[in-house]
């Protein structure tokens, strides 16, 4: 929501000020709305068709599913984080009291799983869950080693955080771009000006005019719209991958020999304020884990 208010209060205050500081609405009405449906397709349309040209349609899809994601800036609340810690409690209090051979059933079909049954939101998250029982194979399997395991995690944290940085980069070249494609818009207004030299001051004005809301266009629209898209939208890639970082810290923390609510709380640490429960809410939380038989 907060999002969209910032929108609207670009284009009030563009025009607000435009009228503050003497301009007319006429120049509005007669000069610049009149001329922004060409302007847009000329600058949106050539930024569109290089932003598919220069991506991925992987890369397509996924900053079109970002943007729908703004209104939404961080990608887990404090309830999911609660939510996961609880269900990393379960895991360690299992593998300390039976052993991490007790978890192969729920590892091998994490979709029918009691564990990750009884914690919806994680096991909506097919990634998160991906993530979590491929480590927890690997240490079934007889690797405990945590530095072993904290290289491997890191290197894929850091696959995942490209992947996801990528709509939000892509959408950032493409704002970079928009002012240039502005002066294409322009350009071509100054081109269609002066094959009517010879009209009177009063049209080429109007035309003069018309050529510059290219831009106008292209500048307003990059550091106004699409520049600021492009930040939230990394803002909310970084915030998926804070997820995988809290699994990854709690984890090393019990490998290496932390109990399991002291593993919990190493990865509560690392959380930002805004999604970060606190220790009374977190042992709250582990207190009341369902219990799952295995």
């Amino acid at each position: 929501m907060m999002k969209i208010v910032g929108m609207l209060l670009i284009v009030v205050c563009t025009f607000g000020g435009f009228m503050v500081a003497g301009g007319k609405m006429a120049v509005i009405t007669g000069v610049i709305i009149p001329s922004m449906p060409g302007e847009m397709i000329i600058i949106m349309g050539c930024a569109l068709s290089a932003f598919i040209i220069a991506n991925s349609s992987h890369v397509v899809k996924d900053s079109f599913k970002y943007m729908k994601l703004m209104t939404k800036p961080e990608a887990h609340s404090k309830e999911d984080y609660l939510e996961l810690l609880g269900m990393m409690f379960v895991i360690f209090k299992t593998a300390r009291t039976k052993g991490w051979l007790a978890l192969e059933q729920h590892i091998e079909a994490p979709e029918e799983s009691e564990l990750f049954g009884a914690f919806p939101s994680f096991q909506s998250n097919h990634h998160a869950v991906t993530f979590v029982c491929d480590y927890l194979r690997i240490i079934s399997l007889g690797n405990e080693n945590p530095h072993e395991l904290e290289a491997l995690m890191d290197e894929e944290i850091e696959t995942i955080s490209h992947e996801k940085s990528h709509p939000g980069h892509a959408v950032q070249t493409m704002a970079d771009g928009i002012p240039a494609l502005g002066i294409v818009a322009a350009v071509l207004g100054v081109i269609k000006t002066m094959a009517s030299i010879s009209e009177p001051p009063e049209v080429l004005g109007k035309l003069i005019g018309g050529a510059l809301v290219g831009t106008f266009l292209g500048v307003w629209l990059s550091y106004g719209f699409f520049a600021p898209m492009a930040s939230a939208m990394t803002s909310r890639a970084e915030s998926e991958v804070q997820y995988y970082r809290c699994i990854k810290v709690s984890l090393l923390a019990f490998l290496q020999g932390a109990a399991p609510q002291v593993a919990v709380e190493f990865a509560r640490k690392i959380l930002s304020h805004g999604s970060q429960p606190s220790f009374l809410e977190v042992e709250e939380a582990t207190n009341n884990v369902p219990t799952i038989s295995t």
